[in-house]
């Protein structure tokens, strides 16, 4: 008398399992043929732990089907059920329309907020804040960097950072840290060469997301590297958050001056205050034989300052250094030298002037 379905799966049902129950009244058996005498079924366990105690079992449900009448060849295969797959976690769009919000708002854990602006590119604003972030690090300032160059997002490489930030939530943002200093940057969520395509509004939301929804942690002091002009980013940043105050940073030439006015003037019109003014690429020393050149001029900064009534904050030299550091995402301030202690002295005023 050949087997038959019934009689193989009444077979197995005498064989109980560790844990309690028989093979069919636990749903166990799965894949079961039976064919000429030939049967093949899998035993598929709950658990990997179970599994691993299951092997006796798998043996005698072979032996068992072997022994009815006109059964041929037995194959039974244990498997177990791995574990349950790891939800995706949610994506996280960057971008869109800004959410209402009734006037600025503070950001949890933030004690101040510093924007380094100037009114032309060029002129190494992005260099200067994040040595400035790194250098105030080292003054053992709990220091955030947020690149909110949403075009030309150039942070990421200056400090060494590729990785994407997590998101457990779809909402939430995990920065990314490096040399002391908390950062993120749009150009974390983008490939290397990507554009970004996207008109006002979506540069708002932007810059409105990587404020309020990034976990910052507790921060004394968070730099802000605005784009170059006086466009959207800017305004979002002063109308939506609580702006400590404005760091201007511009070459001694008159028309880097002539744009950092305009930076200076706008941020009047936003009622930020400026709490100095930088001075950089003020002067080249020759490697070669020591000698000191202002390729850009010399003073033009310091003598804005004194104009405008606002602090002059100290000059950082032009030097190979710092693009080379900037290159290898190892921004100079965390080394030694005398660019690093340009910094140093940089971060130290605004640490004694309640600044940062």
């Amino acid at each position: 008398m050949p087997p038959t379905r019934d009689t193989v799966l009444a077979a197995l049902s005498r064989l109980t399992l560790p844990d309690g129950g028989d093979l069919v009244s636990r749903d166990l058996v799965r894949a079961l043929t039976v064919e000429d005498g030939s049967v093949r079924f899998v035993i598929e366990a709950p658990d990997p732990e179970l599994a691993k105690r299951m092997e006796p079992l798998r043996q005698a449900a072979e032996a068992a089907v072997r022994a009815l009448p006109g059964v041929a060849t037995v194959s039974a295969v244990l498997t177990a059920h791995g574990p349950a797959a790891k939800p995706a976690p949610p994506s996280l769009k960057i971008g869109g329309h800004p959410t209402p919000q009734a006037g600025p708002a503070k950001i949890a854990g933030v004690d101040r907020i510093l924007a380094v602006a100037s009114g032309k590119g060029g002129v190494g604003k992005s260099t200067v804040s994040s040595n400035l972030a790194v250098a105030l690090a080292r003054q053992g300032r709990r220091v955030g960097l947020l690149d909110a160059d949403i075009y030309g997002p150039s942070q990421p490489r200056m400090m060494g950072l590729s990785k994407r930030p997590a998101s457990p939530d779809g909402k939430t943002i995990i920065p990314l840290k490096a040399h002391g200093v908390t950062f993120m940057s749009i150009g974390l969520m983008l490939k290397e060469d990507e554009a970004v395509v996207w008109r006002g509004p979506m540069l708002m939301g932007a810059l409105q997301q990587m404020l309020g929804q990034v976990a910052w942690g507790e921060l004394d002091v968070l730099i802000v590297d605005l784009p170059p002009g006086t466009g959207d980013v800017q305004l979002t940043l002063c109308q939506r958050s609580h702006v400590t105050g404005a760091l201007i940073v511009s070459t001694p030439q008159d028309v880097a001056l002539l744009d950092a006015r305009r930076a200076i003037d706008m941020f009047g019109k936003l009622k930020t205050p400026i709490l100095g003014l930088i001075e950089n690429m003020s002067t080249y020393i020759c490697p070669g034989c020591g000698h000191e050149a202002h390729i850009f001029g010399h003073g033009g900064v310091a003598a804005e300052a004194k104009k405008l009534g606002v602090p002059f904050l100290g000059e950082i030299p032009l030097s190979l250094d710092i693009r080379l550091a900037g290159d290898t995402g190892t921004p100079i301030a965390s080394g030694e030298g005398p660019v690093s202690d340009a910094y140093a002295r940089l971060a130290q005023r605004l640490v004694a002037g309640g600044m940062a």
